[in-house]
């Protein structure tokens, strides 16, 4: 596994506790709440495919947090 893929495994756990926290236990519903494939969310949430920014800002959007605080920095 190189840092990339470890990238996309955090990322993906970041998404998946921002879901939990907003009160969804199941990523189906997290997906079709929010009219999201169920399939390519799950992708997204284990890393296993590269996301562009574009769908990141869009789920960020979603969870109503910016993308400096999604990665705890200072801009």
């Amino acid at each position: 596994m190189d840092s990339q893929d470890i990238v996309l495994i955090k990322i993906g756990l970041r998404l998946q506790k921002l879901r939990v926290e907003k009160g969804f236990t199941s990523y189906e519903h997290f997906a079709i709440e929010h009219e999201l494939s169920r399939m390519h969310y799950w992708q997204i949430e284990k890393g296993k495919i590269n996301l562009t920014i574009k769908t990141l800002l869009k789920y960020l959007e979603i969870h109503e947090i910016s993308i400096e605080t999604f990665f705890n920095i200072e801009i």
